[in-house]
């Protein structure tokens, strides 16, 4: 058995796996493959109104909301964002290389405005900040997945709010009113690679005078009901069994606690054991990735508990590449059982050294 800790693309419920393996050999008894129907057909419109449906469901999106299924991953909404919602100036808060990159792309269509910046403490701490009030739309994003911080509660500001959540939406209740646009890569909580979830708000968008590609205008993918252009239908598909599986367990509250019950043991061992120590702020800790080094006094041993980890069917838990050390993604789908693994590894290392 394996313990998958990978980052992203990550884990997948088993069930969905299973059903879009059925849909690649016959899709809804129709005797074609998903990945060779039409998208124009009733077949796959009943799948996308499944799929979003789902989305509002879980999230309990209100009224006003559209929800987009795009390509281009996340990365492609940090200029798609500005384009439909920048007209002066916005203010975006530095916690890490995926909100740098936010903010980079943002600089390509107007002024924007750094509020506060982790880097000082090399991202392992939420810095303070306020939210200005002159700005088109404040943007944050809800968790950094390279320096395992997290923001878990949804900020009341006094400008449109806008969250890059690729690595933790559906990991937690989100009060999704107060936002005028959420959006993420699905390949953590919501699928597989190849598919960007984007909800809008309708009244947030048409008031920018900027001139904006039809593409990359959030209103043409609205009025087409994601099918401007011919969708990923696989990831897609995987998506709304994803979806499907999360509701079938009880939804975002009760993966929340399985979430928090996951972190609680895995912090509980970095805090208590002598060999690890945790590299981010405790108040500002992620639950879907933990980050963590060998004590200073143990360095050079990285290797050895990497293969000790692996020798136990631990895969993905070795950190980013530009920081080093350890990172555990807890994201939905991975059971407690694989993180008792982990926890068991780590104790077993201990005793060895």
């Amino acid at each position: 058995m394996k313990h998958n800790f990978n980052a992203g693309p990550s884990i997948l419920p088993q069930q969905a796996i299973d059903a879009t393996i059925e849909a690649l050999k016959n899709f809804n008894n129709t005797g074609l493959s998903i990945a060779e129907i039409s998208h124009r057909s009733a077949g796959w419109d009943e799948a996308m109104d499944e799929c979003r449906a789902l989305w509002k469901e879980l999230l309990n999106i209100p009224d006003g909301y559209h929800v987009l299924l795009l390509q281009g991953g996340a990365s492609n909404q940090f200029l798609m964002l500005p384009f439909n919602m920048l007209q002066t100036k916005a203010a975006y808060l530095d916690t890490g290389v995926w909100a740098k990159k936010a903010i980079e792309a943002a600089k390509f269509v107007g002024e924007v405005q750094i509020v506060a910046s982790g880097k000082e403490t090399n991202y392992s701490v939420i810095p303070q900040y306020k939210i200005p009030s002159d700005v088109d739309y404040f943007h944050f994003t809800s968790n950094n997945t390279i320096f395992g911080t997290e923001i878990r509660t949804d900020p009341d500001s006094p400008v449109s709010l806008v969250a890059d959540m690729s690595s933790d939406i559906l990991s937690r209740p989100v009060d999704v009113s107060k936002y005028a646009m959420i959006y993420g890569g699905a390949q953590k909580n919501a699928g597989t690679a190849g598919v960007t979830f984007v909800i809008v708000r309708e009244d947030a968008l048409g008031k920018t005078s900027k001139k904006i590609p039809v593409f990359f205008d959030y209103r043409t993918h609205i009025k087409e009901l994601s099918l401007y252009n011919t969708p990923p239908v696989i990831p897609i598909y995987m998506m709304k069994e994803t979806l499907k599986w999360l509701k079938s367990i009880g939804g975002v509250k009760e993966i929340e606690r399985r979430n928090k019950a996951k972190a609680e043991l895995l912090y509980n061992e970095i805090d208590s054991n002598p060999v690890f120590k945790g590299t981010a702020a405790k108040e500002n800790r992620s639950l879907m990735n933990v980050c963590f080094v060998l004590d200073e006094k143990y360095a050079g041993k990285e290797n050895d508990f990497i293969e000790l980890a692996k020798a136990n069917g631990i895969v993905g838990i070795k950190g980013h590449r530009s920081v080093g050390g350890f990172r555990a993604s807890l994201y939905n789908a991975l059971p407690i059982e694989s993180v008792q693994v982990l926890v068991n590894c780590m104790k077993k290392f201990t005793n060895i050294l």
